[in-house]
C-alpha cells in the first residue's frame, strides 16, 4: 500500500490550511453569486451553514468544512446547471447524487454537493430536507434557518451531524426549548444531546 505525503507541523502544513480554507470561501462564494446572479432559489447548507449560524456568536467556535453544501427544487436544477456551467463548473451525476466541479480534476470532496428540497435523502431517513424557502438572507448568500438546519442534522444524525448540533448548543444558540419544535424521534435525539453534551 502506498504511503500518502505528511507535511511536517509548521508554516508549510499552516499555509496548506489556509489555503484550503481560502478555497472553500472562493468555490462557495462563486458558486452562490452565479446562482444569484441566475435567479435560482438555493440555500446553504452543511457544514457552511453552520460555521455561518455558530460564528454570529463565536468566530472561534466555527470549524472548518471542506466541502460546499446547497439546497435546492429538483425543478431548477436544469437552470442551475445552465447558469453554473456558463460561470465555469462541471456538472457530474451518478447514482442520484449531484455535484458541481470549480474544475475537471477536482476530487468529490471538493464539489458543490446538491440535495432536493422536500426529498429524502435516504429511504430511513425519518423527514425529507426543508423547503428551499426555510431560508434566509445572509451577509454574502442564502443560509437555511437554524430550526430547518437543525432539523436536517437530526434527521441524519451522523458523527459529524451530531458534532455540529453541539456546537450550536456551546454557543447557546439552542436548548431545551427547542426540544418541542420536532417529532418525537428527532426531538429525542436533541435532547440526547442537549442531556450529554460532552459526549
Amino acid at each position: 500500500m502506498a504511503s500518502v505525503p505528511v507535511l511536517p507541523l509548521g508554516v508549510a502544513a499552516w499555509e496548506r490550511v489556509v489555503s484550503i480554507m481560502a478555497e472553500v470561501r472562493e468555490r462557495l462564494l462563486k458558486v452562490t453569486a452565479a446562482l444569484e446572479a441566475g435567479g435560482v432559489p438555493y440555500a446553504v447548507i452543511g457544514g457552511n451553514a453552520v460555521a455561518h449560524w455558530v460564528g454570529r456568536i463565536d468566530k472561534a467556535a466555527v470549524r472548518l468544512t471542506q466541502d460546499v453544501d446547497l439546497l435546492m427544487r429538483r425543478s431548477d436544477l436544469d437552470r442551475a446547471r445552465a447558469v453554473l456551467e456558463a460561470a465555469g463548473f462541471f456538472y457530474h451525476e451518478s447514482l442520484d447524487v449531484h455535484m458541481f466541479f470549480d474544475n475537471p480534476t477536482a476530487s468529490a470532496r471538493e464539489a458543490v454537493h446538491v440535495l432536493f428540497s422536500g426529498e429524502k435523502v435516504q429511504q430511513d431517513y425519518l423527514a425529507p430536507t426543508p423547503e428551499v424557502a426555510e431560508s434566509e438572507a445572509g451577509e454574502e448568500y442564502r443560509v437555511l434557518n437554524l430550526e430547518a438546519l437543525i432539523r436536517m442534522k437530526l434527521t441524519s444524525y451522523r458523527r459529524k451531524d451530531q458534532v455540529h448540533i453541539l456546537d450550536v448548543i456551546g454557543v447557546g444558540l439552542i436548548d431545551a426549548s427547542w426540544v418541542n419544535r420536532y417529532p418525537p424521534e428527532l426531538a429525542a435525539r436533541l435532547q440526547e444531546l442537549l442531556d450529554d453534551p460532552n459526549g
